[in-house]
């Protein structure tokens, strides 16, 4: 089992700026990627970055460029910086991770953090 622990969530005028972190720890043997998705209100959960173990990295097309996901694979860790927030980020972000346990790669989630954007 792998518990994902998130942080960083809250409320932000528009234009302003958030950091989400995530820390991975549990029974596993590595992690091969690590992200953050994000569901808003009557919406489907969508993805918004993600960073493979050789820090590769994909991004939803509207925030790149103000977005910035980072890892610490010594440290199981991931952050996400958010820059030029605007009320259509506004959503709850999961962490998620691939980690490998027994020969198999299982799909982890964290419980979600709340981030609000609105003046």
């Amino acid at each position: 089992q792998v518990q994902l622990v998130e942080s960083g969530g809250g409320l932000v005028q528009p234009g302003g700026s958030l950091r989400l972190s995530c820390a991975a720890s549990g029974r596993f043997v590595s992690i091969n990627a690590m992200g953050w998705y994000r569901q808003a209100p009557g919406k489907e959960r969508e993805l918004v970055a993600i960073i493979r173990s050789g820090l590769s990295t994909t991004y939803k097309d509207s925030v790149k460029g103000r977005f910035t996901i980072s890892r610490d694979n010594a440290k199981n860790t991931v952050a996400l910086q958010m820059n030029s927030l605007n009320p259509e980020d506004t959503a709850v972000y999961y962490c998620y991770a691939r980690a490998v346990l027994n020969d198999i790669e299982w799909a982890y989630w964290g419980r979600g953090t709340q981030v609000t954007v609105s003046s």
